[in-house]
C-alpha cells in the first residue's frame, strides 16, 4: 500500500488549541502576529507581494525619532486609538479586544494598531453608551458587517432597531445605517443608542436631502460629517477614490457605476468640471474625524457590479488612489479600513486581496462578498459567502454581508438573519483554514457530541440550535442512537461507536444514559417548519405539544429505541403510528 503523508503545518498554525483528532493542522503560512502577513494563505505563484510599508511610515510632521521611539510635539494629547498605540500607550479598548480575541495579548493589539494593519472603531460618543469594543484586521478573527437603513419606499426607525437586534443575535460585529428615506437622524439616532456593536454610515446620503448633488460644497460636507459624528457614528464611508480620470474607464462597463456614493460624485465632478470634493477636502475630513475618533472605511465607489466589470482599470485606478488617501489620514493619526470589491470571479479573489494589502500598506480591508456568479437572484447570500469565504482566506478582515434580498429589495428580518448566518459560515471556515489558535475547538466539540450520538449537546453547540432542533425532529422526535437520514441498523457513527478498538463516541464528557423524547418545539421552531412549507398544520400540531404518553413510553424511556424494543422495524412502526394517528398525516421520509 502506498504511504500518502499530508504537508506538515507550521505548529503555530493549528486551528485547534488541544490539537484534537487526526487533522495535521492548517495548511496556511505559520502565524506571523508583528510581521506583515499576521494570519495568511500561502501565494499563488504571480499574486502582489506584500507592502514593505506600514502606518509607521507615514507619521505627522511634527513628530521626530529619538532612540528609535517615536516622540509627539510637546502639548500634544492622543485622541485616537492609533496615536494612543504610536505613543505605546494602552486603552481600556485595547484591553476590551484582547478579552475578545483570546489568542492576542494586549501588546500585539496595541502594536497592530500602531501599525495600521488593525482598527477599533470606537467613536468616544458611543463609547459612553452602550458600545462593546472590538477590532477588525487580519491578527484578528474574520468579523462579518450586517447593513440595514430605511428607505424611501419601505421601513422605519422602529423596524430597523428590529434589525439590529436581530443583526446582532446573529452574529454581526458591526451594522452599516445605510438609510436613505424617512427620518435619517432619528433612525440613525436610535441604532446607535441601541447598538453594542460600531455603527457604520454613507454620510453622503444625508448631505444631498433636501438639495441635489451638485449643490453640494466643502461646508454642507464638514457640517454633516459633524452631526453624525457627534451622534457616535463610529466609522465613514467616503468614496473619496473615485478620480475624473476613472470616469472614461467606466463608460464601457456592462453595468456601469453601483455605488450610489460613487455614482453620486461622478455627477458632481461631471457637473463642476472638477476633482472629487471629498478627496478636495480630504485633510480637512481627517482632522474632523480624529477629534471624534472616527474610523475611515475608504469606500470602494468603482466596485464592479457583475463579473464582466471585475478587476477592470476603473476598479484598479480606484485602488491606486485609496492606496494614497490611506497614507494622507495615518499622517493625520486617523485609523483607516479600505472598502473592497463586490462582484469578482472566484479565480480573481486572491489576486484582488492581496493587491489591496500591498497598495494600501496592510490597511485592513472591508469586502462585499464577492459575489462569484450573477445568475442566482433571491440566492446571492450563497453566491456571496463562496466569495466571501476565498477573500477571508486571502486577506479580507472584515465581510460585508449579503442577503437573499440583495438585488432586489430591502431585506427584511428572516433576510437579516440568512444573510448572517451565511456570512458566520464564510468567517468561521476563513478563520479554521488560516489556523487562528482556538477557532476550531468548538468544531471539535460538536464532532464529539456528534460521535457520541448526544442530541441535546449537538443542538446545544450548533450556530442555530432552533433550526437544528426542528429539522431533526421534523422527521424523528425521538433523541435516539440514529437519525431519520440512515435509520438504525445503517447508521454508521452508531456502529463506530460499538467498535471496541476505535475512541469514537467515547467521550465521558459527551455521554448519554437513554432514548427520550425531545421536548415540544417552541414558537421558533414552529415558525422554522412552517416556512419550509413541508409539514402540514397537523403535523406541527404534534411536534409542537408531543409527550410521552403520545409515545407510549414510561418517564425517562422512549419505546422507539431499538435497545427497548424487539427490532427497529417496531421502532420505526410505532414512530409512525403516532403520526398516523394525527390526521392528515403522513410517515416520515427515511
Amino acid at each position: 500500500m502506498t504511504s500518502i503523508r499530508a504537508p506538515k503545518p507550521a505548529a503555530s498554525s493549528n486551528p485547534s488549541s488541544r490539537q484534537q483528532g487526526t487533522n495535521p493542522g492548517s495548511f496556511a503560512n505559520p502565524s506571523d502576529i508583528g510581521g506583515p502577513l499576521s494570519f495568511s494563505s500561502p501565494d499563488t505563484p504571480g499574486m502582489p507581494q506584500v507592502s514593505e510599508k506600514t502606518a509607521w511610515d507615514f507619521m505627522p510632521e511634527d513628530w521626530r525619532k529619538e532612540k528609535g521611539q517615536w516622540r509627539a510635539p510637546d502639548g500634544f494629547i492622543p485622541v485616537t486609538q492609533l496615536e494612543h498605540a504610536r505613543l505605546g500607550l494602552t486603552t481600556p479598548e485595547m484591553e476590551r479586544v484582547a478579552q475578545r480575541e483570546p489568542h492576542l495579548s494586549v501588546d500585539q493589539i496595541r502594536e497592530e494598531i500602531a501599525a495600521g494593519r488593525m482598527v477599533v472603531p470606537a467613536n468616544k460618543v458611543h463609547l459612553g453608551m452602550e458600545l462593546d469594543p472590538m477590532a477588525i484586521g487580519r491578527a484578528s478573527r474574520t468579523k462579518i458587517n450586517a447593513n440595514m437603513g430605511a428607505s424611501p419606499v419601505s421601513s422605519g426607525s422602529l423596524e430597523e432597531v428590529e434589525k439590529l437586534e436581530w443583526a446582532l443575535r446573529w452574529g454581526a460585529d458591526t451594522v452599516m445605517d445605510l438609510s436613505t428615506g424617512g427620518d435619517l437622524d432619528a433612525t440613525r439616532e436610535a441604532i446607535i443608542k441601541h447598538s453594542t456593536a460600531p455603527i457604520g454610515t454613507v454620510p453622503i446620503y444625508s448631505m444631498i436631502l433636501g438639495r441635489t448633488v451638485e449643490e453640494l460644497d466643502r461646508e454642507m460636507v464638514l457640517e454633516c460629517l459633524e452631526a453624525q459624528a457627534q451622534q457616535g457614528v463610529d466609522y465613514f464611508t467616503i468614496h473619496a477614490g473615485v478620480r475624473r480620470a476613472h470616469l472614461d474607464f467606466v463608460a464601457k462597463r456592462l453595468i456601469g457605476i453601483v455605488s450610489r456614493g460613487g455614482s453620486l460624485l461622478a455627477k458632481w465632478m461631471l457637473h463642476h468640471g472638477r476633482e472629487n470634493l471629498m478627496s478636495e477636502i480630504w485633510d480637512d475630513i481627517c482632522l474632523l474625524m480624529r477629534r471624534y475618533d472616527v474610523t475611515f472605511s475608504i469606500g470602494d465607489g468603482l466596485r464592479p457590479g457583475g463579473l464582466a466589470d471585475a478587476t477592470d482599470e476603473a476598479q484598479l485606478g480606484e485602488l491606486s488612489a485609496l492606496g494614497e488617501l490611506t497614507e494622507r489620514a495615518w499622517r493625520h493619526g486617523v485609523q483607516v479600513m479600505i472598502e473592497g470589491p463586490g462582484h469578482v470571479p472566484f479565480d480573481q479573489v486572491e489576486y484582488n486581496m492581496k493587491l489591496q494589502r500591498q497598495i494600501c500598506h496592510g490597511a485592513p480591508f472591508y469586502v462585499l462578498g464577492p459575489l462569484v456568479t450573477d445568475v442566482f437572484p433571491g440566492y446571492d447570500h450563497i453566491t456571496s459567502a463562496i466569495g466571501a469565504t476565498a477573500a477571508a482566506y486571502h486577506g479580507a478582515s472584515m465581510l460585508c454581508y449579503v442577503t437573499p434580498k440583495e438585488h432586489l429589495g430591502l431585506p427584511k428580518r428572516d433576510d437579516v438573519k440568512q444573510g448572517c448566518v451565511a456570512y458566520r459560515i464564510a468567517a468561521h471556515s476563513a478563520d479554521v483554514a488560516l489556523g487562528i489558535p482556538g477557532t476550531r475547538d468548538w468544531d471539535d466539540e460538536l464532532t464529539k457530541a456528534r460521535a457520541a450520538l448526544n442530541w441535546e449537546k449537538h443542538f446545544e453547540l450548533a450556530f442555530d440550535t432552533d433550526t437544528a432542533r426542528a429539522y431533526h425532529d421534523e422527521d424523528m422526535d425521538v433523541d435516539t442512537d440514529f437519525c431519520a437520514m440512515c435509520g438504525h441498523d445503517w447508521c454508521a457513527v452508531r456502529i463506530s461507536k460499538e467498535i471496541v478498538s476505535f475512541v469514537s463516541g467515547k467521550d465521558e464528557a459527551y455521554a448519554w444514559d437513554k432514548p427520550k423524547i425531545s421536548a415540544a418545539l417552541n414558537e421558533e421552531q414552529k415558525d422554522i417548519l412552517q416556512k419550509r412549507g413541508v409539514l402540514s398544520p397537523d403535523q406541527l400540531h404534534h411536534l409542537a405539544s408531543k409527550t410521552q404518553a403520545e409515545m407510549k413510553a414510561t418517564v425517562g424511556q422512549a419505546k422507539c429505541h431499538s435497545e427497548v424494543v424487539p427490532s427497529p422495524s417496531e421502532a420505526q412502526a410505532l414512530q409512525q403510528e403516532v403520526l398516523e394517528s394525527e390526521p392528515g398525516a403522513h410517515p416520515p421520509e427515511s
